[in-house]
């Protein structure tokens, strides 16, 4: 999968617990950046709030309040305001049931001086000290609070409402959010935090401003790397072709993501985009080649290094090279065999194959060390791979993803590649079977291509 954009949430994401960006997080914007990849925030933070961030990170775009507000550095995207007669209906049931709120524009959160403590900062922070069993309590008690010191006036609220208003930051529950979603059909109630519901038009979300924007630039769903923390980015995690779950992150979001990372005091950004191969290990050369920049990212977890002026292998390395291509190629010639007796006959052949070959290659060049040989030779191996591949009728791109995966889930804890001290292998995570074992993906992956060949086939008669 070739990634051509990546998409952050900003509270518990992109930013710190200080609000701040890290080093390590501008520093893989920018060469992400320089790659040619598109880079914005989804975030349900209001659009004035994301310019700053914009300019400081040189963003492509922002999809701002959960899909409402989407806009790039020279225009609006797409605006959706919510309906007077859906603002008037708030504005009644939140003086009914007792509920503060502030109403989200363009400019400005408006109408709470109070509710900034549900616009993320504060609420975040406080919600990871709170056991889940008591944040219901806590949010009643300062909703209580809040309504007591503060009351708000209804003519004051419909007053500001006559300006465009994108978003509505409600103080309920969880519980009350789920509740109060059935009496108001044209609105969507999602989440932040704990304390707080974002209530926006039905329809939108951050997924759908992606897939919006992609319409824009040119891209699709499967195209598009998302990183997120919390319950209001688990239909963009689970609808992106990449999703990455930050280590603070919610159980749900990580349950949803694909892939979870360090978290975001510990440059969980850039360690996701160099896992996956998005942001490349060193600069002297970033390949168009997508596949290849997985691989460098791979052997640079894995041996420290990468090799960036081009070198012939000595005949010990190459033969070392060699030796792991013959044990896929047994592999692959035993899963075409029906019986052992069919198995043998196969090794035979190919033992019989390589003294052929061997002698036609004596007779062609002489011995010598030669970068030009290697490298066609290295290119025919793989031409050949992809022919074995169209011959078979299989698209491997998402299957060559799967692999990735599981090679790079072989790196520990610690961020490093662990070795047997005897064989030098390297060694896998205890929980490496469960997570990445590559079988069962590849083979869902194989049932998706054979149902859409199916597909096309009834089209077709």
């Amino acid at each position: 999968m070739e990634v051509k954009a990546v998409f952050f949430d900003i509270d518990g994401t992109l930013v710190n617990d200080r609000k701040s960006v890290l080093k390590s997080t501008k520093d893989a914007i920018r060469i992400v950046k320089e790659q040619g990849v598109l880079v914005g925030v989804a975030t349900g933070r209001g659009p004035f709030f994301v310019k700053e961030l914009m300019e400081d990170l040189d963003l492509d775009f922002a999809i701002t309040y959960n899909g409402q507000y989407i806009f790039n550095k020279e225009k609006v995207l797409f605006a959706s305001p919510i309906a007077k007669s859906s603002l008037r209906q708030l504005i009644a049931y939140a003086k009914k049931e007792r509920k503060e709120i502030a109403l989200g524009t363009e400019h400005a959160v408006v109408g709470s001086k109070i509710m900034s403590f549900g616009l993320g900062s504060f609420s975040q922070l406080v919600s990871r000290f709170i056991p889940t069993g008591l944040t219901r309590t806590v949010s009643r008690s300062f909703n209580r609070m809040v309504s007591k010191a503060v009351p708000q006036k209804e003519d004051d609220l419909l007053r500001l409402i006559n300006e465009p208003i994108y978003q509505v930051l409600m103080l309920m529950t969880p519980e009350e959010s789920e509740k109060a979603a059935s009496d108001f059909d044209d609105l969507k109630l999602t989440r932040s935090n704990p304390f707080a519901a974002d209530i926006i038009n039905q329809g939108n979300s951050k997924l759908e401003g992606i897939r919006r924007v992609g319409k824009e630039y040119g891209f699709d769903l499967n195209q598009v790397m998302a990183f997120g923390d919390s319950d209001n980015d688990l239909e963009m995690l689970a609808g992106v072709g990449m999703s990455v779950a930050m280590g603070n992150g919610s159980s749900s979001v990580k349950e949803v993501a694909k892939h979870i990372t360090a978290s975001n005091q510990q440059d969980g950004i850039h360690k996701a985009l160099e896992h996956f191969g998005v942001l490349a290990s060193e600069k002297v050369f970033v390949s168009r080649d997508y596949h290849f920049n997985k691989v460098k990212t791979f052997h640079h977890m894995m041996d420290e290094r990468t090799q960036e002026e081009p070198q012939a292998w000595d005949v010990e390395g190459a033969t070392h090279r060699a030796d792991f291509k013959i044990e896929e190629l047994v592999e692959f010639v035993r899963a075409a065999s029906s019986s052992e007796e069919e198995f043998q006959q196969a090794l035979n052949s190919m033992h019989a194959a390589l003294d052929k070959a061997a002698e036609k290659v004596r007779q062609k060049t002489p011995a010598q060390k030669d970068l030009i040989g290697q490298v066609d030779a290295l290119i025919d191996t793989l031409y050949f791979t992809y022919g074995s591949f169209a011959l078979m009728g299989v698209d491997p791109e998402r299957i060559f993803d799967i692999v990735h995966e599981a090679n790079m889930g072989k790196v520990f804890p610690d961020g490093k590649a662990h070795f047997d001290p005897v064989t030098h292998k390297i060694l896998k995570p205890d929980d490496w079977d469960e997570k990445y074992a590559p079988e069962p993906a590849i083979r869902k992956e194989l049932q998706r291509q054979l149902k859409a060949y199916e597909r096309h086939k009834e089209r077709n008669k």
